[in-house]
This record gives structure tokens, sequence and C-alpha cells, in this order.
């Protein structure tokens, strides 16, 4: 880190620094951005190393009031240095450990930066992560994504909230309200990001989304949306593409008319469903989802469907996306830029417990497990064999018990992420050769997410829980403080993430000791990530298969060479 101590050689760069020592003893940095001066911390890296925190940086006018529901506005500038110590407030949503809505403000556009030069001459590479939580619930709060393990390996951590559930993608298909408005929030961060990173020591031109789950999903919705080229050069997208059921919303306005019945108003006239929607008070909004679903949403997939949509087209309205992301992919009309992507061994943990409850039910009617995409497009009886089929390929005869943990696992994990997954990677790779794909099947004291559902005796690593080797946090700090096999194992993660964040290849130099080599159609190689860092091909190879002779079967897109 440069310390300058000429103040107009501060001024030339747009960097000027104050440090001062508030009642914590804590240092402060000041610096210039395109919106006026800005109040950071300095602090230590647990390696020791000096890194920059600013947290709670407004990158968007608050989306309240009249703005509820409307793409972003750019932030308006602010007297004075403003105070960047705290996170900013995060967006509605509910508690995800008991289902209670959490305390939380409309005004909740804020993101944070990690750096450890604020040196303009840096060029530090940026990445901008996409947080996870189901379109539903999170934040880019730091206390989750701690930047100890990423900053470690000299790169610059944007994390920030966006809207969500129906206040980020409640769509009537009007100009008013044409959807996505939190993807739109995603596209005003990296807007921001463009506009401000380098007075951070950041290269706006070196920047990689990183998402995991709905945030993976999101990385590959930039990857075609017009609206998001040529503000990111790289993509890392974990255990979620576009193309799972989970992450399409459909049918929007009936969803929007069926939410409003809810809340006490039965109509389909459009003035009076967004003078409805503008008006409500916000809490009444949070967990609208479970309200809003249909009987056959209520058992067949995952309860997320205030998500992305395709949207129609309207004058003077920027549209994010506006034909289906598997047309985009098909056609090619994608932002061709270096890409990983992959997914968890055991991805399917995540959904178990809650499969274990209505097992019965699903025993006696099994045409549920059909993914909507093959549902809305096969006929009864075909539902009715293709749901047969499934139970015998992963069970046999027999009905599922509560005990068979392993093979509901890997239902789940099929339906949900894997298939799909694979999916992605073959279409994307026939446009681009920089895709690198992996499989994360880590199983150590991080799996945080595996443990805390109480799974810890299953095999593989469970949805989320990369997410403790990647971001040091509250939860995995003594564990990677205690055992320096943790420590390596995260070295070498990190290593691999933030090398591909430099280079667009997550093995440049092989100073790992093996090199992760392209994904290709015909021989679909991957990492796979566990003790022993090592290429292999076709990963779950006849899960895979099954998948995909149903997808042919129902006559849609399907991976050729399988």
């Amino acid at each position: 880190m440069f310390f300058y101590k000429n103040k107009s050689v501060l001024n030339a760069l747009g960097i000027v620094k104050h440090f001062a020592t508030n009642h914590y003893s804590l240092k402060h940095v000041t610096i210039s951005l395109d919106c006026g001066k800005l109040r950071g911390i300095e602090s230590k890296l647990w390696n020791g190393s000096t890194y920059y925190s600013f947290k709670g940086i407004p990158y968007a006018q608050p989306p309240v009031g009249k703005l509820r529901f409307k793409a972003p506005l750019p932030p308006e500038p602010w007297h004075g240095t403003y105070d960047a110590l705290e996170h900013g407030p995060i967006c509605p949503q509910m508690e995800t450990n008991d289902g209670n809505i959490h305390k939380s403000n409309e005004d909740c556009l804020y993101l944070n930066v990690c750096t450890k030069s604020l040196d303009r001459n840096s060029k530090l590479p940026v990445m901008i992560l996409i947080h996870a939580g189901a379109y539903l619930s999170g934040s880019g709060n730091t206390d989750i994504y701690g930047p100890d393990f990423l900053l470690q390996h000299d790169v610059l951590l944007v994390t920030f909230n966006y809207r969500l559930e129906a206040l980020g993608f409640l769509c009537l298909d009007t100009p008013e309200i044409p959807g996505n408005a939190g993807m739109k929030d995603q596209i005003a961060a990296f807007r921001w990001v463009q506009r401000n990173i380098e007075n951070l020591g950041g290269d706006p031109n070196n920047v990689t989304l990183i998402g995991l789950s709905a945030g993976g999903t999101s990385v590959t919705y930039h990857l075609l949306s017009p609206l998001s080229t040529g503000l990111f050069h790289k993509a890392i997208a974990q255990s979620g593409v576009c193309l799972m059921d989970w992450a399409q919303g459909k049918n929007g306005r009936d969803r929007a008319i069926r939410a409003a019945k809810y809340l006490g108003q039965e109509t389909n006239n459009t003035s009076e469903l967004t003078d409805l929607f503008q008006s409500i008070p916000v809490e009444k909004l949070v967990k609208i989802t479970f309200k809003s679903m249909t009987e056959d949403e209520k058992h067949r997939g995952y309860p997320t469907h205030f998500v992305p949509v395709v949207e129609k087209e309207f004058v003077n309205v920027e549209a994010f996306i506006t034909k289906e992301p598997i047309d985009l992919l098909l056609s090619g009309q994608i932002n061709k830029v270096p890409l990983i992507i992959g997914y968890n061994s055991s991805e399917g943990l995540l959904m178990t417990t809650y499969h274990i409850k209505k097992v019965n039910f699903m025993n006696n009617h099994l045409s549920y497990y059909v993914p909507r995409e093959i549902a809305n497009v096969v006929s009864t009886s075909k539902l009715v064999d293709f749901g047969n089929r499934i139970r015998r390929f992963y069970a046999g005869d027999r009905k599922l018990t509560e005990e068979e943990v392993d093979i509901i696992m890997n239902l789940n994990s099929d339906i949900h992420f894997v298939y799909n997954c694979h999916r992605f990677c073959q279409f994307y790779s026939t446009r681009s050769e920089s895709i690198f794909t992996y499989r994360f099947d880590c199983v150590t004291d991080l799996n945080i997410q595996k443990k805390s559902l109480g799974f810890e005796h299953c095999r593989g690593a469970c949805h989320v829980d990369e997410l403790y080797y990647l971001f040091k946090n509250d939860m995995n700090k003594d564990a990677y403080e205690r055992q320096e096999k943790l420590r390596e194992i995260v070295f070498k993660v990190t290593k691999l993430w933030t090398d591909f964040a430099k280079t667009g290849k997550p093995t440049p130099k092989n100073t790992l000791g093996f090199n992760w080599t392209p994904y290709t159609g015909r021989g679909k190689e991957y990492l796979i990530i566990n003790d022993n860092f090592r290429m292999g091909t076709f990963a779950d190879k006849e899960r895979v298969e099954f998948w995909n002779s149903l997808y042919k079967e129902a006559g849609l897109p399907c991976i050729a060479q399988c």
C-alpha cells in the first residue's frame, strides 16, 4: 500500500486521504468519488495486511414512493463527507432462519468496497459479488461475505444489495411495472463501479462477476442481457444458471393478480393493480410469494417465483431481457466472456428436509417430480409416465421413505441444479472456448451449511457450502484459524478464482501443481475440487444422460453429445 505525504499528488490522483482516530481507535480514510467525498476505515486482514473498507455507499437513489418497482436512478451528489463506516439497510425480506420478516428498509440500494490500495495506478482486478438467497433474502453485507480470503490475492471486492421478491421482480407487463427491477439494480451497481472504482484502486477494464445460487443465475443472466454488455469482462457462476425453473418467472401479471387478491383487492385492472402495489405498506409484500402460488406450484419445483422475467418492450423503458434465455443462448446472443461455472456434489441436501416432510405425498403424485419446463409441453399421460420413470431411475419400483436421504438428495440435486448446469455449459461452449467447469466436493469443518441442516454425516458438499471457502465470517472463523489444512484448501480455491479474475485462466502458471483445462462439448472436462484437486470428464454422467433423455423426448433443447 502506498502512503503519499504530498497532498498535491493526492489531489491529482483523486484520492485525498485524511487519517483520524475515533473512540474505537480506528483510522479513517477519505477519498473523492463522482458524488462527493467518502470516508472509510483502514482495517487489517487476518494475515495482518492492511485494507480499506467503505460500507453503505449509495449506488442509486432510494427506490421509494413512485420509484418503487422502477429501474433505479443514479445517486444524487451529497454535501460534505459521506460516512461509509457501516452497512446500509438491507432490502425488505423474510428472515430465512424462522420465516419472520427481517428489519429492513426500502431505501436499500447500497454497496460495499474492500480494497488493499487506494492508488489509481494500482489497477486491482475487481470482483463484484452478487449475493445468494433465492431472490427472497440476503444482502451484500461483509459480515457474511468477509473479504479476507479473496483479498490475500490482491483483488478488490465489491458487494451490494438489490431489491428482492415482489419489490425486485413484480411484473405487470406495463411500462410502469415491467419487471426485473432487481436485475436493473445489479446493472446500476455495475455502472457505479465503472464510474468510481478507479478511485478505489480498481481496474474498470478488468471486472469479474461472481455469484452463487440466485447470484449464480444472475451472473448467467448478465451473460445474456444487452444492458450488461461492456460492464464486466469475466464471470463465475456457482450453483445456479438462468435455465433452471426456479430462476425463471412466468406469467407475471397473473401472479400479481393473485397477490392483489390475497392483499384484499380482487381486480385485473392495470391502474388499480398499479395503485395497490405502489401504495401498500412494504411489509405486506414480504413473503407474498407463498400467498400467490398456483396449486401446481405448491408441489412442483422450488418455491421461488418473483424472479427474473422476459420483459415486454416499451418505448423509453430499458428492458433487461426480452427473449427467452434458452433462445438467446442457442442463437449466440450472449456476452462472450471467460466463464467459470459449476456446482456442489450434494446440492440437494438443501431441500432434503423439506422433501422428507412431503415424501408420502410425492410417492402418490410422482408427476410432480417432472420439472415445469417439461410439464408445460407434454401431455398428462406423458407427465405420469415421466414421473414413474424418474422414481424408477432413483429408487427402483419401491416407494421412497424418509430414511433414504441419499436418494432424495440426488433427485433434488439433479432436478434443481445438476442437469441444467450441464445444459448451460454445453450451449455456452459452442460460442466461447474459455469455459472452465468444476464440481465442488470438499468435506471439512467449513461445510457450514450442511452442518446447520443436520446432515453432517452425509457425503459431499451441500448447496452454498462453498461460500465458506471463499468468504471469511463468524461461522467459519474459528475452524479456519485453528486448522492449517483448511487454510491450505481456502488458499487454493481462492487462488483459482482470483487468478481467473486477473487473467481469464484459473491456472495461468500451474503454480498449484495442476492445470485446469477448458471444457469442451465432447470431453466435458471439469475440475474436481476436494482434498486432491484433479481433472475429470463428464461429472455425474449417468444421471445427466437420464435427464437429457427426458428433455429430448419432450422435444426441448438438450445436450447433443451426451
